[in-house]
Order: C-alpha cells, then sequence, then structure tokens
C-alpha cells in the first residue's frame, strides 16, 4: 500500500518537506527510521527534541539514572515534576507529547560491554551522548562490529566536539580514543561545570548529523572531529584518520 500524508502530518512536517534535499519522499523515510540516543541528558536532550520534532518514526532512549534537580540547568528534557523520576521515563512522556508519530522506546539500564549489541541492534542510526569514555568506546565497539551508523558527541566546560563514524568507511571513535583514560584524567562535569548552551549546540548539531544520515545525505563530518568552543565562538574540525591497528575497526580487529 502506497503511504499517504495525512493533513495534519502535511501541516506539521511542512517547513521540512519544502527543503529540496528531504522533500516528500525523505519524510516517508524519517518516518521509517530508527535511531536510538544513548544518554537522556545534556546531550540527548535536544537531539531526541529535535529528532522527534522531525518526525523520526522509532527513537530509542537508553539511560540508567534519575533526574536530579541539578540537572535541570542543561537537560532540556526533564522538569521539576520529573525529580527522581527515571530519565527515560520523564523523555518518553516529553517526546511522545511533542509528535505521536514518533514511537519512542525506553531502554532503562546502563549500556555495558555485556548488553550493547542487544540493545543498539536495529536501529539505523546511534546518537552517542553519555557523559563518561568508557560508554562511548562500548557504543563505537557495538556500532563497528554491527555496521550502524555512530553520531558521538562530548562536552565539558566551554567547549564540545562531535564525530560521525561510517563503519568501513571512515575511522571510528577508538581510532582517536584507543583506550579509556586513567580515573581523573578527564574531569566530569560535576567537578569542572559545564554552560547548559554548549549541550545545546553539540546536541543539535547531533540532532542535524543524525537527520541528515537517515536521509542519506552526505555529511562532512564523517572522519572528521568538529570541536566547538563556546568561550570564543569558533567551530573548526580536524581530519580522524582510521588506524589499521585500531582494535575495533582495524586490519586485524576482533569482534567485540
Amino acid at each position: 500500500m502506497t503511504f499517504q500524508f495525512s493533513d495534519e502530518q502535511v501541516r506539521r512536517y511542512s517547513r521540512q518537506i519544502i527543503l529540496p534535499e528531504v522533500g516528500g519522499a525523505g519524510q516517508k523515510r524519517l518516518l521509517r527510521s530508527r535511531v536510538v540516543v544513548v544518554g537522556a541528558g545534556g546531550l540527548g536532550s535536544p537531539a531526541a527534541l529535535y529528532l522527534a520534532a522531525a518526525g523520526v518514526g522509532t527513537l530509542g532512549l537508553v539511560d540508567s539514572d534519575a533526574v536530579e534537580l541539578s540537572n535541570l540547568q542543561r537537560q532540556i528534557l526533564h522538569s521539576m515534576k520529573d525529580l527522581d523520576r527515571p530519565k527515560v521515563s520523564s523523555a518518553q512522556a516529553r517526546l511522545e507529547g511533542i509528535n505521536p508519530d514518533v514511537r519512542v522506546v525506553a531502554h532503562h539500564g546502563r549500556l555495558v560491554a555485556n548488553n550493547a549489541r542487544e540493545i543498539l541492534s536495529g536501529y539505523d542510526v546511534v546518537v552517542e551522548g553519555s557523559d563518561n569514555q568508557a560508554t562511548k568506546l562500548i557504543v563505537n565497539d557495538a556500532c563497528v562490529g554491527l555496521g550502524i551508523l555512530l553520531v558521538a558527541g562530548g562536552i565539558l566546560r566551554w567547549d564540545g566536539q562531535l564525530m560521525v563514524v561510517r563503519p568501513g568507511e571512515t575511522a571510528c571513535y577508538r581510532c582517536v580514543h584507543r583506550t579509556e583514560p586513567p580515573p581523573g584524567a578527564i574531569p566530569s562535569c560535576e567537578a569542572a561545570g559545564i554552560l547548559g548552551p554548549v549541550a545545546g549546540v553539540i546536541g543539535s548539531l547531533q540532532a542535524v548529523e543524525a537527520l541528515k544520515l537517515c536521509l542519506g545525505l552526505a555529511t562532512g563530518t564523517a572522519g572528521r572531529i568538529l570541536f566547538y568552543d563556546g568561550a570564543t565562538g569558533d567551530m573548526t574540525t580536524a581530519t580522524a584518520r582510521r588506524d589499521p591497528a585500531c582494535p575495533a575497526c582495524g586490519d586485524r580487529a576482533e569482534p567485540r
């Protein structure tokens, strides 16, 4: 059966459908897309909000934490009424209220090496927005192994960065960050601080890249790292070179 937009959908997505790069065919493609956001916090909040608003048909959320008061400075999915509520539950309610076209799948629990493939399998794109390097590496390795497109982001203080990974085509996250750093080497947001809108900038950029990947469009950030300095307003990029010895995507990589 040929898919037809309802009158409500035409009105909802009109500003998007009018874009030559999207059109009706692209909007239908988005409604069939499956994206999972790892981390319903500072990065995951703006990313998930824009993905839901754009009409991504299935939107997964992975998080093990509950909403705390200190989260509300930057984690815009949540509000005062959500304190002590699981973040995935708070986020699911908010996203379903934005767009009934989107099926939100809540994965309440920590993503670890033993369950990463099971959780991420079946999604087209992974938006990685966790707050620790160990999870980022686990997500990268699972995406490389499963052949899933990855949009990884990170933030601290006034700074943010973003990297898009096309498994088998570009460098992966582990090519750049080979191993988890020693404890204390990278301060946490709790210890070092974060300006809330910096999370908004990087999370929004992650949504842009994820939508382009869902639409099958080219993305200049694939194989590159984008750096954002909120203090100066500068945005720069650097080439991320594939490491033939990378344990995740290298020539002799073992399945993870």
